[in-house]
């Protein structure tokens, strides 16, 4: 596992796209705060770049350094999932301008598997994780699934175990700074 975080991270640092298993579904990712790379991964999936993506962070922490306010209703909703949640908030901070939002708001989720939470700590910044799928086309659930295009499209992937045993997308849910609390998927 080491050396798959390390592959990942060498590409990474290069500005380039990985595809890796999360506590969801296999994810496009890329450096979260890197512009270019985010562009690549909107072109990867054939997909307008004002529909927003998700990143990952590996911790309470990073999620405190990359929104202005993180509501106190965040961490209830975080602890009490039972499920792999992803939160989206107000007002980001150090994040790629083209993975936010057109109304300033970002959707991340604390990454609940160990290979993320590594990586992304390891890694010290957010990465982003959507779904390995074009646009349009269905979530795959494991490996096998993955649409050929993608797997070219991506510079790095993760050669680990398809052990997803819950291969469907986060729950997301949407918090305003104003105590608002909106659920947008399931």
């Amino acid at each position: 596992m080491i050396e798959e975080i390390n592959n990942c991270i060498r590409e990474l640092k290069k500005g380039n796209l990985i595809l890796y298993p999360t506590d969801t579904v296999w994810g496009i990712g890329c450096d979260a705060t890197d512009p270019e790379a985010v562009k690549k991964v909107y072109a990867l999936k054939q997909r307008e770049d004002s529909k927003a993506l998700i990143c990952l962070v590996s911790n309470q922490a990073m999620l405190e350094r990359h929104v202005k306010h993180v509501p106190e209703v965040a961490y209830d909703i975080m602890d009490l999932a039972t499920k792999p949640t992803t939160i989206v908030f107000d007002e980001p901070l150090g994040i790629a301008p083209n993975l936010i939002a057109s109304d300033n708001t970002l959707a991340i989720r604390v990454a609940s598997d160990k290979f993320c939470q590594y990586l992304i700590n390891k890694f010290g910044k957010p990465i982003v994780s959507t779904s390995a799928n074009i646009s349009g086309q269905p979530t795959p659930g494991n490996f096998k699934e993955i649409d050929p295009k993608i797997l070219k499209g991506v510079d790095y992937v993760v050669n680990l175990p398809d052990e997803s045993n819950n291969p469907s997308p986060s729950s997301i849910i949407k918090l305003g700074n104003d105590g608002q609390v909106r659920v947008i998927r399931e």
